[in-house]
């Protein structure tokens, strides 16, 4: 069973043109998830809960956001990413 289709997408990043508001600390609105992907390379999303959580992400292992947890985005080295936004958890479990 395919799970929910994304509302809206951002364009494709890289370590280029990952925009600052990405890499310092932001968070979605009540009620939106969102979606890590990475098409290429690898990023490491750090949520800043307590403790600090941080995540790899890679094409394999795309990552959900919770709704209003603070995070952002490290970068080492080439990379592409995008970033999904749904309405429920877009993965089982999420």
């Amino acid at each position: 069973m395919p799970g929910p289709a994304p509302y809206k997408t951002t364009p494709v990043f890289d370590h280029n043109t990952l925009p600052a508001a990405i890499r310092s600390t932001h968070a979605t609105k009540e009620g939106v998830w969102g979606l890590l992907r990475v098409l290429d390379g690898a990023v490491t999303l750090v949520f800043h809960d307590m403790p600090e959580r941080r995540v790899p992400v890679t094409a394999a292992n795309p990552c959900p956001i919770p709704p209003a947890a603070p995070h952002h985005v490290e970068t080492d080295g080439p990379m592409r990413m995008q970033v999904e936004f749904y309405r429920e958890p877009p993965l089982p479990g999420a």
